[in-house]
């Protein structure tokens, strides 16, 4: 396929073949825009994820594979082998990261700008197979005993992991036996998670269109939920506050109210109370001021209280009302019969 390639290049008239090659010749690199900071001991090349890492800088996660223009620079050596360090910008900010081989680990240290995703984990723990390292096979082909001791240990952990494989292959064989039941089973859960996708899809199209937002929602949550509903609450008045506006509304009201009204406030709620005219002290009234307890009640028992004292002092003014009448009733009467008594004497007299 080599001779289908375009191999003729622009050679210009005062060209000297004397000088070397046509790059030589313009003075310019084979690696053009690449070379452009070689004499730093800097090559531009295409670098590509080892693995998953999240950036520093917008902390967004960048996944193995994904491929830079990094700077690759010589920074050492390990024994014969160069370590190398590249330096790249993240595609989503304006960080840059450094990552460094590691020749005796086989692997890609980060150095700066970025942080590795661990997924790593050590194979003997899960009970994976574990290649045997070069000194171990040649230690097998070199010492009958240790090779002995390596296969008895082999035989050892397939016997403890036997009856675990024999468990996992019966319960694969008792689920998947029926595959018509099996697929059915799947496609029964599918469809009951789409119905519900769907469901939530329309319910947060419906809230979008009836706020006029147009932004994505997260799922609701039990959380979510529950503060909604403590914030839909309205706060409500303290019993000792009520009680506290009740006794400042008794003390300040007058002793002598007028013949329109007296308004008085209760609870935030505003209750008219027509009184007569007569004039009534405050002891005649027997209004009862109750000194506040130390302790704090249950409000239905601090409600109840509330309740029968303002039921006593309307029974009070009630009592009162009708005790002045009928002094009054005495007191005419009394003016009569006084009036009578001097009408009789001066009859007689004359």
């Amino acid at each position: 396929m080599g001779e289908r390639k375009g191999q003729n290049l622009y050679y210009p008239p005062d060209y000297d073949p004397r000088v070397g090659g046509l790059n030589k010749f313009k003075g310019t690199h084979a690696l053009r825009e690449r070379a452009r900071k070689l004499h730093l001991g800097i090559l531009i090349i295409r670098f590509e994820m080892p693995y998953n890492i999240w950036c520093d800088g917008c902390n967004n996660h960048i996944g193995m594979g994904v491929r830079y223009n990094a700077e690759k620079t010589k920074i050492g050596m390990y024994y014969t082998t160069p370590v190398y360090q590249f330096k790249m910008k993240c595609h989503l900010c304006n960080n840059h990261y450094e990552i460094k081989t590691d020749p005796g680990n086989l692997d890609y240290v980060i150095v700066s700008g970025a942080r590795r995703q661990e997924n790593r984990w050590d194979p003997t723990e899960n009970g994976q197979i574990v290649a045997d390292t070069k000194e171990t096979q040649k230690r097998l082909f070199d010492d009958p005993m240790f090779k002995l001791e390596h296969k008895s240990g082999d035989v050892q952990v397939s016997k403890e992991a036997k009856s675990r494989l024999n468990k996992l292959f019966n319960r694969n064989e008792d689920l998947w036996k029926d595959s018509y039941e099996a697929n059915c089973m799947l496609r029964k859960n599918f469809r009951g998670k789409s119905k519900e996708l769907q469901k939530s899809a329309l319910r947060d199209k419906m809230l979008l269109s009836k706020s006029s937002l147009d932004i994505p929602l997260l799922p609701e949550s039990l959380e979510d939920s529950n503060m909604a509903a403590l914030l839909a609450l309205k706060p409500a008045v303290d019993i000792n506050e009520r009680q506290s506006v009740l006794r400042r509304d008794i003390i300040n009201s007058s002793a002598l109210p007028s013949s329109t009204g007296l308004i008085t406030s209760f609870g935030g709620l505003k209750k008219e109370k027509l009184l007569q005219s007569k004039p009534l002290s405050r002891n005649s009234l027997g209004i009862a001021l109750k000194i506040p307890k130390p302790f704090n009640e249950p409000e239905e028992i601090q409600n109840i209280e509330s309740k029968e004292s303002l039921d006593d002092t309307k029974e009070s003014i009630r009592d009162n009302k009708k005790r002045v009448a009928e002094d009054d009733c005495n007191v005419e009467n009394k003016k009569s019969l006084i009036a009578l008594c001097d009408y009789d004497s001066t009859s007689s007299s004359d």
